[in-house]
This record gives structure tokens, sequence and C-alpha cells, in this order.
């Protein structure tokens, strides 16, 4: 199979020029994918607190940086070697890869692939970029970068989805959903009949409630101070909601009121802010000796 399209692509795109600079929408150019690289159409892009870092140089300051790392698209070219997808096909990035034969791929402790490892300089595995703006080379976000009207990304890095799934969902499926979704059910591995609190009723708590419930909780906990995250919450498998602006207790003496004073069995932190830990530390069952 070969490329659709071997031309140059000029489109708009939204690039990080510097920490602390404001984002910028520039003009820049998307070369044609190479052997192992599909080129996609962006359709649907969203936003994850990791893009804030990214714009301010996390892991590496690397600039112009073209940003975004959440999305869904669909394939417009592909390289000679790409037989996994083709034109037409609605794929979204991730940035984790999978070559589906090495160690880490075949255990059930890891998902970092060994042969196509994370990739955090911006380039492609080749160490060249397929973007540039203003005549300069221009940097992914991890393996992609979604807020471009097109990108180039290796095809070991897309997963192709069923196309009658809701694009602007599907979105969020390429980093905070399925974090959160993979927490639940990969990492801690919620057992039926657990009782579980998640912070935070983003893309990423949502993911939590779902695995979770997915996995046989009884009762899982959500607590965000927006009020309309609790719709959003028991869509997902929620059965209570603590919006802490209500009420004068912490968070785990709240948590611990619905539990019997117990507490939870898991609590899953999905907001980033520090002091929520020791709150999620404190709604957990915990025996103390002195």
């Amino acid at each position: 199979m070969t490329n659709t399209n071997s031309q140059v692509i000029t489109c708009k795109a939204i690039v990080s020029w510097g920490k602390d600079e404001p984002l910028k929408v520039e003009e820049i150019q998307v070369a044609a994918p190479k052997s192992s690289e599909v080129r996609v159409k962006m359709l649907y892009a969203s936003v994850c607190h990791t893009d804030i870092l990214l714009a301010n140089g996390f892991p590496i300051p690397v600039y112009p940086r073209v940003m975004g790392h959440e999305g869904v698209g669909v394939v417009e070219s592909i390289g000679d070697d790409v037989t996994e997808v083709k034109a037409g096909d609605l794929v979204i990035p991730a940035y984790v890869g999978e070559c589906k034969t090495c160690e880490s791929c075949l255990s059930e402790k890891s998902n970092i692939c060994l042969k196509y490892p994370l990739i955090f300089n911006g380039l492609m595995l080749d160490g060249t970029s397929r973007l540039s703006v203003g005549g300069q080379t221009a940097y992914h976000a991890f393996s992609c970068a979604t807020w471009s009207e097109y990108m180039v990304i290796d095809v070991h890095f897309v997963l192709k989805i069923d196309p009658r799934t809701p694009l602007p969902d599907a979105s969020f499926l390429s980093c905070g959903f399925s974090t959160g979704y993979g927490a639940a059910w990969k990492e801690a591995n919620v057992e039926k009949g657990s009782t579980v609190a998640v912070f935070g009723l983003g893309a990423v708590g949502l993911g939590a409630v779902n695995g979770a419930k997915s996995q046989g909780a009884i009762k899982v906990i959500g607590i965000d101070k927006n009020p309309r995250k609790e719709a959003k919450g028991k869509a997902f498998g929620m059965t209570d909601f603590i919006n802490p602006e209500e009420s004068d207790k912490s968070i785990s003496q709240l948590i611990k009121d619905l539990t019997g004073g117990m507490g939870v069995d898991y609590c899953f932190e999905c907001t980033g802010v520090p002091l929520l830990i020791n709150e999620a530390i404190e709604a957990s069952k915990l025996v103390l000796y002195r």
C-alpha cells in the first residue's frame, strides 16, 4: 500500500513558542508520512492538563511545539509499509506504542513497549520531524500533535476505532478517560464488592468511576465542587456525589459518613491538587496501631 497523497500540506495549528508565552494559531507545513507512518486529518481534539505542562517545557523544553495529544481523526495517507490502517479509517493517537511482541507488550504488568518507547523529544522515531513553521523544525507533543488540522504519527501509536463511536467522546480515549479507567481496572484491580472514592470528575475521574463500576464496585463516590458533574458521574456509574463546598466537614469525613465511618477500599485522586492526596489517604480504610 502506498501514500494516497505525497504532497506537503499547509494548514493551521496551535503552537507554543516558549515557556509562559501565549499559544498562537500559526500556519504550518505537514510533510508526507514515511514508511511506517500515517498522516491524519484531525476531526476533534481535547485539552488535558498535561498540555499546559508541555507548553511550559515539560519534559523537554523544545520549541516551537505543535500542541495537543488527545484527539480523533481520519487517516489521510499512509506510508509504504503500513498495513494496519488505510486511508479513511478513524483513529485515535496514543503516546504509548505497542509492538505486541516484546517482553513488556506480552506482560500483564506493563504496557511500556520496548520497541516503540515513550517519545519525549517531540520527534518521530527516526529523530526527525514532519512539521515545520516559518521554515523552522516544529516538535510534537509526545508522539503526536492533535491541535493541528493535520498531523503525522507512527502507525504503532494509533488505534483504529469503530466508526459508530461518537467522535467528540472518542477524543478523550486518547489519554484522559483511558488513564482513569486503566487505574481502576489494571493498576488497582478493584475487586467486586469494593467501595471506591474518586476525587475530581474530569475525563480521568470519570474513567476511574466507570472502571471501578465495571469491576463490580458496589459504592462509587464522586467528589467535585462543580455541581454539574453529579449528572455526568452518575451516567458513568457513580452511586454517591459529594460537593465539598456544600459542607464544613473535610472531604475524608464526608466519605466516612457515607461508609459507616470506615472509609473506602480504594481512593483515586484525579485532580493533581497536592492537598487532596492527604484527604484521599484519610478517606481510605486504615488500621493504625500505637
